[in-house]
């Protein structure tokens, strides 16, 4: 029996492509191929390929929980005491907020020069519903699960990091006894994280149907009439993420941002086209240990909050979205009204995540804040999908940089792993 001949020929040589590349030429064939298919009057061509998409999504969203379960108790039992974990606390909420109500400036700012409502006659999507924001109190006492178990089959992300942390918290205030739990826990992080990697090389196949889909169904026709907010909440996270991101890593982490963004070019791919934070976690976690050189101990723990409780992208496209819609409705918004934007945006997205529908949430709590009509969001509703891909990709990436951050002030960046250019690849598969 003779053996297994290597494979050769195109396919190999796309194998050996690092993941980042392959995305990418996969995005941009998915995106030609949806156009393609839209101006040929045959969107349903490009519908057909969204279940591989989906397929994608699934995938991720089965590593969601047991994910950010295992990698939190993982991460907090493994901290030295409860002062480390009360510092990378302070770091990581502290960061989020600033950077989150940093972004929220930005849009406000893009939106006034830019006017993107000024002289737009939109007619509202009378299909979408507005719910109005449930109260803040509610919102933070949601945070603590009566039923750990519901919260695992509900996928309620926020309860289950607390859950998380107070579980890894009491394996270590246990001791000694604790060791068999959190070996236990060790032993299956490390098997999540395998699955992660061959979930992750799928990745590219997944991004072509999804992009594809995207574009074979929306077309330029609908784009065409909010072409300006779209262009201003693209040009506004480019800017957040060079400036803010870029800055962070170069004054606070005194690291090369050039080499951060090479090393978070993955989860960013996957974050603008499955418009999920939480289901780029996996990405994320495996980008910043093989890419940045993060310690696994401060990834895992800084990481999920993140994808939960970061929402720069989602603050600064509220920004935007606040204006634009003041000026359809004619409301002029004055410096209080855009002073209690930045605040409720900023304290309403550490407790928003854990309710389903965050992003409309969030910007029906920000429109009811400043007295604007919660109606306004339905003139959004149909390039909400296009906006979100931009949004999520940004709040992906500040999850990474605030975990760089936080990790090199404690010490866990591994600086020679940093700074040599690894991207994944099929190989870490």
């Amino acid at each position: 029996m003779s053996a297994t001949k290597p494979i050769k020929g195109p396919f190999k040589g796309w194998r050996r492509l690092a993941l980042w590349k392959q995305i990418f030429i996969a995005l941009i064939a998915g995106l030609v191929v949806g156009v393609v298919f839209n101006l040929s009057g045959v969107p349903e061509y490009a519908t057909a390929l969204k279940p591989l998409g989906d397929l994608f999504i699934r995938l991720i969203k089965m590593l969601i929980v047991p994910l950010v379960f295992v990698s939190l108790v993982t991460g907090v039992s493994s901290l030295d005491n409860l002062s480390t974990m009360g510092r990378l606390s302070v770091k990581t909420v502290v960061l989020y907020l600033v950077t989150t109500a940093i972004a929220i400036v930005i849009g406000l700012i893009l939106a006034v020069i830019f006017q993107p409502g000024s002289g737009v006659a939109m007619v509202a999507d009378e299909s979408v519903k507005v719910n109005e924001a449930p109260p803040i109190i509610d919102i933070f006492l949601n945070l603590v699960p009566t039923n750990p178990f519901e919260s695992f089959v509900t996928e309620n992300v926020l309860q289950i990091i607390v859950f998380a942390i107070f579980f890894g918290v009491s394996i270590s205030l246990v001791g000694e006894r604790g060791r068999p739990v959190r070996e236990f826990f060790e032993s299956a992080a490390e098997v999540i994280y395998r699955l992660t990697a061959m979930v992750i090389a799928f990745a590219p196949y997944g991004v072509f149907a999804l992009i594809a889909w995207v574009a074979g169904s929306y077309g330029l026709e609908l784009l065409a009439p909010l072409a300006k907010v779209i262009l201003i909440v693209y040009v506004g996270c480019i800017i957040h993420a060079l400036l803010v991101y870029g800055g962070m890593i170069r004054i606070l982490a005194h690291l090369n941002p050039v080499r951060f963004f090479q090393g978070v070019m993955e989860p960013a791919m996957v974050a603008f086209t499955s418009t999920s934070s939480s289901g780029t976690l996996p990405v994320s976690i495996m980008a910043t240990e093989k890419n940045l050189g993060v310690d696994r101990r401060v990834s895992s723990f800084v990481l999920p909050l993140g994808a939960t409780i970061n929402m720069d992208g989602t603050a600064l496209y509220q920004g935007v979205c606040a204006v634009f819609i003041a000026q359809v409705y004619g409301i002029d918004l004055g410096v209080p009204q855009s002073l209690m934007i930045v605040l409720t945006a900023t304290l309403g997205s550490l407790g928003t995540a854990g309710v389903p529908g965050a992003g409309l949430i969030m910007l029906s709590l920000v429109l009811t804040a400043v007295g604007l009509p919660l109606e306004g969001v339905a003139i959004i509703a149909g390039i909400d999908r296009i906006l979100d891909m931009a949004r999520t990709a940004v709040n992906v990436v500040g999850d990474c940089a605030v975990t760089t951050v936080v990790a090199k002030s404690e010490g866990e960046v591994d600086e020679a792993a940093y700074n040599t250019p690894h991207v994944l690849g099929a190989q870490d598969a």
